[in-house]
Formats: structure tokens, C-alpha cells, sequence
């Protein structure tokens, strides 16, 4: 069991904060660099597992490190963007960029 923890950590966590907990999917590998811990969670679900400006995936990892700090071990989180995602990046009109400038 003590190999899994950080996996059913993850797991158990994003568990909780997104809409489709069914479409979570959570991979563990080890490979000369650590562990890899992969997420795959609902399209939906994408902004509440990355959190604003990216706090929530932030902490998971922190608290990963932690846990295989604990173990003796590298843990890294990889979020898997789902198909058909869209990012929303906002986008200026040049009179609005130009407008930003002080000269």
C-alpha cells in the first residue's frame, strides 16, 4: 500500500473538487527520474483541477513532493488536456494593447 499512497492521493482529492468523479483516471509510473503520477479528468472538470492562474494544480504537486519526500522518492503530476478542450485566452484588440503602452 505504501507505494500507492500518492496515487490514491491525487485520486481522492480531485476526486472531490470536480462535477464528473467517474472520468477521473489516475496512472502511477516509476522510471529513473521518480514517479509519475498522470491525471486524466472530464473536459468539464479541467479549470477546477487547474484552479485560477494554475493555484490548485500547484498545490497538488506541492503537497506530492511531500509525500515523496516522505518515501524517499521524486513524485511528479502530469494533467493530461483532454480532447476537444478549449482554452480561453483573452485576447486584445490592438487599439486596447496600444492604449496599455505609456510613453
Amino acid at each position: 500500500m505504501e507505494g500507492q499512497t500518492d496515487k490514491d492521493f491525487v485520486e481522492y482529492i480531485v476526486k472531490q473538487i470536480v462535477s464528473h468523479p467517474e472520468d477521473v483516471k489516475v496512472e502511477r509510473k516509476i522510471d529513473e527520474m521518480g514517479v509519475l503520477i498522470t491525471l486524466d479528468v472530464n473536459p468539464e472538470d479541467m479549470g477546477m483541477v487547474i484552479g485560477r492562474e494554475g493555484a490548485t494544480a500547484k498545490a497538488l504537486r506541492t503537497l506530492l513532493r511531500v509525500i515523496g519526500a516522505r518515501n524517499n522518492a521524486r513524485v511528479n503530476l502530469k494533467i493530461n488536456e483532454p480532447q476537444g478542450s478549449e482554452r480561453r485566452e483573452e485576447r486584445k484588440s490592438i487599439d486596447e494593447v496600444v492604449g496599455d503602452i505609456n510613453i
